[in-house]
This record gives C-alpha cells, sequence and structure tokens, in this order.
C-alpha cells in the first residue's frame, strides 16, 4: 500500500496587536492628565521659592512672631514663612523691605502684621498678601511691570490690593478699614464688590458691608469735640464726644478707640476736679497730631 505524505501545516502566526493597544491606552491617559493638570487663561500657577520681607528700620518695642514663638525684633529679620509677623507697641514703628526691592511697607503703633502668603507665578510675577486684623500700614510700592504681580493687605472688614501706588491703611479694634491713596490708585474689595480709590481719594470698609465709594481727602489729624457735665441716677460725669475723619484712627491714653462710620465717639468719666486727657489723631497716610485737653 502506497501511503502518500503529505507536508506538516504549521498555524499562521499573525502580528500581535498588543503593543497598538497598550499605545492608544497610554496615549489616552497622557491626554486625560494633561487635560486636568494644565492651567487655564483664567488660572495662576504659583511655585515655591524663598521669597521675605525684611526688618529694615526698628523704633520703640516691636516683637518679631514665628509661629508659636515671639521675641524682641532685630533690624534684618526676615518674614519669609506663612504666620511670620511682628507687633508693634504704643510709640513703635517698624520698616518693612519686600524682597523685589519694589518697595516698603512702613508699620505703624499698636499694630499686628503677619505674612499670608509669599507667591511666585509661572510667568514670574510676585504675589504678596499681608494680613493687618489692627493698626495701620503705609505702602510705598513702585508699578510693576508684571501682569501677575500684585500686593494685597487683608483686614477683618476686607482686601486692599496695589500694583503700585503709594496709599496707607488703618485698621480699627472694630475691623473697620479706612484706606487713602496718596499715589496711583487702590483696589478695596469686599463682600464680592470692588471700588477703586483713586489719588487724592479714601474710603471706608465696615465689615459685612460692601466698601463705600470714595471722596478727597485732606489728610488733616483734626478733632472736633464737646465736653459735658452730665448728672444720671445722681452720679455726676463728664462726657466727652469727639469726631474725627472717618478713615482716622484715634488712641485715647495710648489706646485705640472705636469710631463709627461718621468718626464720631463718646467717651463718660468720673467728674473728680481736674481731668487730663490725651488724645492722637492719625491719619492713614500717618499724619499725626495730639490733643492734650483738660476737662474741668
Amino acid at each position: 500500500m502506497l501511503l502518500t505524505k503529505h507536508p506538516t501545516r504549521h498555524p499562521t502566526r499573525h502580528p500581535t496587536k498588543l503593543p497598538i493597544v497598550w499605545f492608544v491606552l497610554a496615549l489616552i491617559a497622557t491626554l486625560l492628565f494633561a487635560s486636568f493638570t494644565a492651567p487655564t487663561a483664567a488660572e495662576t500657577v504659583t511655585v515655591r521659592v524663598n521669597r521675605w520681607l525684611a526688618i529694615r528700620q526698628l523704633s520703640g518695642d516691636v516683637t518679631y512672631l514665628r509661629g508659636a514663638t515671639s521675641r524682641r525684633a532685630r533690624v534684618g529679620d526676615r518674614l519669609q514663612r506663612v504666620g511670620d509677623g511682628l507687633s508693634t507697641g504704643m510709640e513703635s514703628s517698624a520698616s518693612l523691605e519686600v524682597d523685589t526691592r519694589i518697595g516698603t511697607v512702613e508699620v505703624g503703633e499698636s499694630t499686628k502684621l503677619q505674612v499670608q502668603s509669599l507667591e511666585v507665578t509661572e510667568t514670574d510675577g510676585h504675589i504678596t498678601r499681608l494680613r493687618v486684623d489692627q493698626g495701620r500700614v503705609r505702602l510705598q510700592i513702585r508699578q510693576f511691570t508684571n501682569p501677575d504681580s500684585r500686593l494685597e493687605i487683608d483686614t477683618p472688614a476686607g482686601i486692599s490690593g496695589v500694583r503700585g501706588t503709594e496709599f496707607g491703611v488703618n485698621v480699627f479694634p472694630d475691623g473697620k478699614m479706612g484706606v487713602a491713596t496718596l499715589e496711583g490708585s487702590v483696589l478695596t474689595s469686599a463682600q464680592a464688590q470692588d471700588v477703586e480709590v483713586p489719588a487724592g481719594f479714601q474710603n471706608i470698609t465696615i465689615p459685612g458691608e460692601p466698601p463705600s465709594p470714595p471722596v478727597p481727602f485732606t489728610n488733616e489729624p483734626r478733632l472736633d469735640y464737646q465736653i459735658e457735665r452730665i448728672i444720671r441716677r445722681g452720679i455726676r460725669r463728664i462726657q466727652f464726644t469727639g469726631q474725627v475723619d472717618p478713615t482716622s484712627s484715634v488712641l485715647i491714653q495710648g489706646q485705640p478707640q472705636p469710631i463709627d462710620r461718621d468718626g464720631r465717639f463718646n467717651l463718660f468719666f468720673p467728674a473728680p476736679s481736674r481731668l487730663r486727657l490725651t488724645v492722637t489723631v492719625i491719619t492713614p497716610l500717618g499724619q499725626e497730631q495730639t490733643y492734650e485737653l483738660q476737662l474741668i
């Protein structure tokens, strides 16, 4: 019997599609990651860098704050972390220089200032945010050349933001903010509303309210007052009624005094034979006048 030998057939091998599948999956993952992480035109990407404000001048009682610790401030100390700051006592002050040498921050007496953030954007814009809960600061800032750069003062009532100007901020014991602009312009923001304060104007912002419209300022620490003797329930007292510019701060015997939206305040004292009262009025731009009053 003749046997026919057939050639051995091997299964046809097709090129594997697995590498193509993995390539497609990797491409999709890359596109998805980019869509989630790429910043939009309206977003600002910040990077961590070594930024700071340095103390250049000191006068009187100034305390350097870092975390939960504090000590007497020294010239050359740097505020470079979130929460770093300084506080000034009565008749004390400090001068801070911004790291980019764009200007200075003058810190007045009875003031507490802290760093909220020091950032640099992807476009090399410098963002500086400082917190002032009470007291007075005056800023002299050159015009920023980078559109992403800005400096902001955050207070209990709202925010004052600038891109280059000279202005002052008073923050009162009740959180009210008074702003006066000497050069350039300041944008005051609160309750989702922005109000621009141009050179030669001032405004106030009360916690829970939008900023007031700007009005011209005189930068004069003027005090109008009235003294009246009263008797209530058989008790003789002296009522002192004062009025200043609404943006000016008032110190009574060295202590900050709340004033209303119109700049008025009232004080009551026992009625001795003689009483001496020291009233200091300070504008946001630092003009100061002390009144020594004899209440008889």
